[in-house]
């Protein structure tokens, strides 16, 4: 069986501030690697927010499976591979969109266009893979 539970010596990865890179699976079956900012939930989930009207969206959409890449800034070799189903919900009010701009700095409106939406994006591990 494998594991899914995130190794405690590994969630200093997951309190960095540097973004994550999250894979999925393009329209054409070939990955898409994007970097994006993510939240760590109290219970461990990962989150994010992502604009509908990005490819990774409509990848997530088509194809819930994804992986999340965290590399260690300090040590480039040790690294936490999280392979996980995502779970998306509207997010219309930008009530999950501005927790995560609070942990950047930045307001997430001035990332969308007029009549675009977002949705938070909660990832289930189905596998944890940490290196080094």
């Amino acid at each position: 069986m494998p594991n899914t539970v995130i190794p405690e010596t590994y969630r200093d990865l997951l309190s960095a501030r540097p973004a994550v890179t999250l894979a999925t699976i393009g329209p054409d079956g070939f990955p898409q690697v994007t970097a994006v900012w993510f939240l760590v939930e109290d219970d461990g989930t990962v989150r994010m927010s992502l604009n509908t009207t990005r490819q990774k969206v409509k990848n997530l959409r088509r194809h819930p499976e994804a992986s999340l890449f965290f590399i260690d800034p300090s040590n480039p070799y040790r690294t936490l591979e999280i392979r996980a189903r995502a779970h998306m919900e509207p997010d219309p009010d930008y009530a999950f969109a501005d927790r995560v701009g609070a942990k950047y700095g930045a307001d997430l409106r001035k990332n969308d266009r007029p009549g675009e939406s977002r949705v938070a994006v909660t990832f289930t591990p189905t596998k944890v893979n940490p290196h080094g």
